[in-house]
């Protein structure tokens, strides 16, 4: 079993730390078992998985992709001389 450093625990673990209480609408883990996708139901997506390193130890990471707010469009006008 390979060991995971302690900073890659800690990084993970405050990345998931920010989504307690929130709710899970679905659930997919790729076959390979190398990534967990969690998409919550305010719309952010959670991706835990396993990629290589530069010495080909596997790494643990996990990526927070949040909704993007809501966006206003802003009209400017530009006048001729």
């Amino acid at each position: 079993m390979s060991q995971v450093p302690l900073q890659d625990l800690r990084r993970v673990a405050e990345a998931l730390g920010t989504l307690r209480g929130r709710l899970v609408s679905e659930a997919v883990m790729r076959s390979d078992l190398r990534q967990l996708r969690l998409e919550l139901a305010d719309g952010t997506l959670v991706v835990l998985g396993i990629a290589p390193d530069a010495s080909g130890r596997g790494r643990l990471e996990v990526d927070v992709v949040r909704r993007a707010a809501d966006q206003h469009q802003l009209e400017v006008r530009f006048e001729g001389p």
